[in-house]
Parts: C-alpha cells; structure tokens; sequence
C-alpha cells in the first residue's frame, strides 16, 4: 500500500472510500498529528496504490496487516470511512490483535445493493484526451446527472499525462471487483475492542435495519450521529467529525 506518515505518538491509520485516496481524510490526519502517528493509505486501485483484478475483505485486511508488519508496528487504531470503514472492520475482525480500537465512518458490515452505475459510466466516458483540464471534467460529470459534490470528489482523481490526463484509479479492477466490493462475508469472530460508528444523519448507509448486524459483529460499539450531514461527513461537517474522533481516541 501506498502510505504516507506524519506526527508522533500511537499509531491511527486512516483509510479511505471507494474512488478516493489518501487525501481524503487528510483534515482528520491533521488534528490528530499532534498527539498520534497518522498513517494515510490508498487502498489497491486507487491513488499510487498496486492495481489489482480482485479486491475481498479478506485480501484487503491482509494488505493493512502487512502495512503493519512493513512499518514494524504491531497494533494500530483504524479509523476508515465508507468502504474504508469496511476494510477496517475487516482487519479488526481478522487480526483483532492488530487493531487496538476502531473508529468507523458511515457504513455497516453487511452487504449493500450497488448504486454507482452513474458514477462508473461517468468515469469510463471520461473524454481523457480530449478534455483541457477539471473544469471540462465537471462538465461532462454535470451532463450525465452526477452531482457537483460527488463530481469534485471524483475528479480529484484526475492526472495530467503527456497525452492528455488519466485516472489515478484503476477502473477496470475497481469495475471487477465491485460486487466484493458492496458485499459483507460472513465472520464468525467478533472485535470486542474500543469501537466508534459515526453516522450522517441525512445518509442512508447506516439504519437501524442494521443494528442486529453491527451488535453482533462489534459488542462494545458505541454510535454517534452528526446531523445535517450526509454520507461524505467528514468533508461537510470536518470540524465536528474531527473532533468526534479525536475524542474517541484520547478518552479510549
């Protein structure tokens, strides 16, 4: 994995969501820099990451454990959003020696029906040699319905080439890998550890449909609701997220 280290203290690593990179939770590493070692990944298929064909739960806590034993540490907190947050439950449930407490960002441990169809067509339609920079990105991600907060997301990907631009993630493997991607396998451990949910008030990623399923899998979680925010909390309310976190982790 592709990581980037900066601060001192306990170990967090921060993990990113489908489509992002390290730079997402880049304003939650800098609040917490001053009293941690803050360790921002790029997931494979995205950022400067390997490319893959295959992404599983499995495989992608294995990517974080060997993170682990590369940087010589033998636990660490995770805080992930989104598919992040997946990964993370993942390592914690697989390598519970190796997560010390967990923090977890707008999405639960079951499977998801998909809902990027949009967003896939989007960046596969990409006129990426004939476009002149992001603000003709915008515009074609305008043209085919996709919101302009998740279009300045997504295009936040973009890499200027000698020919043009290109996609920083791999879209082909992220393509094949997807219904992975938006499933859940079925663990038959629990992490007992210190466990913070987070949800936006206005996403419907977290419910109480699934509650059972978060208990179950994660005993001693505690949930923590930001209002007026959707499933991208900790861009829109980055302040009260950040603190949410940092709070978690110093009192935990």
């Amino acid at each position: 994995m592709h990581y980037t280290t900066h601060g001192s203290g306990p170990v967090v690593i921060l993990i990113h969501g489908l489509f992002g990179d390290l730079d997402n939770l880049k304003s939650l590493g800098k609040a917490l820099e001053d009293c941690f070692t803050v360790v921002r990944v790029d997931v494979a298929n995205h950022g400067s990451s390997k490319h893959v064909s295959s992404m599983t739960y499995p495989s992608l806590a294995n990517d974080v454990k060997q993170l682990l034993s590369t940087l010589n540490i033998t636990d660490a907190i995770m805080v992930g959003h989104s598919m992040g947050g997946k990964i993370a439950m993942a390592t914690a449930l697989i390598y519970p020696q190796c997560v010390s407490k967990l923090v977890i960002a707008d999405i639960a441990p079951v499977a998801y029906n998909g809902r990027h169809d949009k967003v896939f067509n989007a960046l596969e339609t990409m006129p990426l040699s004939s476009i002149s920079g992001r603000r003709d990105a915008l515009t074609h991600m305008q043209s085919l319905d996709i919101d302009d907060g998740t279009a300045m997301f997504l295009i936040k990907s973009l890499k200027r080439t000698d020919t043009g631009f290109e996609w920083k993630m791999n879209l082909a493997g992220l393509k094949q890998s997807y219904d992975d991607i938006i499933s859940w396998p079925k663990f038959t451990t629990q992490y007992t550890g210190p466990c913070l949910l987070i949800r936006g008030g206005d996403s419907d990623y977290v419910t109480s449909a699934h509650r059972s399923a978060i208990i179950e899998q994660f005993p001693a979680i505690k949930g923590k609701t930001i209002e007026g925010t959707g499933h991208w909390l900790h861009a829109q309310k980055s302040n009260i997220f950040n603190r949410v976190v940092r709070d978690f982790l110093i009192s935990n």
